[in-house]
């Protein structure tokens, strides 16, 4: 169990966790296989239950629940915390900030109403998630918080991520630095990962050509798959990255290197 034995069975809280071949959903599924109690959220609530119980079958008695919510509304975020909170599970210990969507517009092309949605999303949903559950993770003494953000906010975006994602994620990397600082004091650590081209749906109705040519512009020559950002978020999230706080890491196949 990565969360260790002297802390005990906590609940990883999972955001943008529908899609089966997402993120989100396989982080959740790493969590659940570690020992975790899960708690799914999605704006997709319906999806968000088709996942947890693809998850249920997958790990023999594993603890988890879904939940709707919108990230970017904060009585729907506020709403839906009390009703974790208020759950059979167990107190939670740790949150993957992973909900998000993709801005493919052009900076000169940008409305105001574009841009204010994909920072609600990508960065506001974060910081509303995490002002809401951080009291309950200094309550039960174990805190662990991992935003996902991209590689697009260090080199500026290509084809499917553009000016406003890259803004948006790069607040996510000014949003962990300064909470980790304020953090440090609770013993809750707050780390962000920064993907780069992975295999998911994010991209829509991307074609095949589209998406080899993605995966040919990585130095390793592919596009990372879903469990292995997993894996990433959910040891930032263990007993073991007790030292670790106030970092980006960043997993991207050697597209950016720093």
């Amino acid at each position: 169990m990565s969360y260790g034995t002297g802390v005990g069975i906590r609940t990883a809280v999972v955001t943008g966790a529908s899609s089966l071949k997402g993120i989100g959903y396989h982080t959740a599924l790493r969590f659940a296989q570690e020992g975790w109690a899960v708690a799914l959220l999605d704006i997709d609530e319906q999806g968000a239950q088709h996942a947890a119980e693809q998850i249920r079958q997958a790990v023999s008695g594993a603890q988890v629940e879904a939940f709707g919510v919108d990230v970017s509304q904060q009585e729907s975020v506020k709403s839906t915390v009390d009703r974790i909170v208020n759950s059979d599970l167990p107190q939670v210990g740790a949150l993957a900030n992973i909900a998000g969507i993709p801005s493919p517009v052009d900076f000169l092309d940008l409305t105001l109403d574009h841009w204010n949605r994909i920072l609600s999303v990508n960065l506001t949903g974060s910081f509303l998630l995490a002002q809401a559950l951080t009291p309950y993770m200094i309550e039960g003494g174990y805190g662990r918080i991992v935003h996902t953000s991209s590689v697009t906010a260090q080199h500026g975006g290509g084809v499917f991520s553009k000016t406003a994602y890259a803004a948006a994620k790069a607040g996510v990397l000014g949003l962990t630095r300064g909470m980790a600082r304020e953090l440090a004091q609770y013993g809750i650590t707050v780390n962000a990962v920064a993907p780069g081209v992975v295999n998911t749906e994010i991209r829509g109705d991307s074609d095949d050509e589209t998406e080899n040519a993605l995966a040919q512009a990585v130095p390793l020559k592919r596009q990372a798959e879903a469990w292995e950002i997993a894996a990433l978020i959910c040891w930032l999230s263990s007993e073991d990255s007790a030292y670790i706080t106030g970092s980006t890491h960043s997993i991207n196949g050697g597209s950016y290197i720093c």
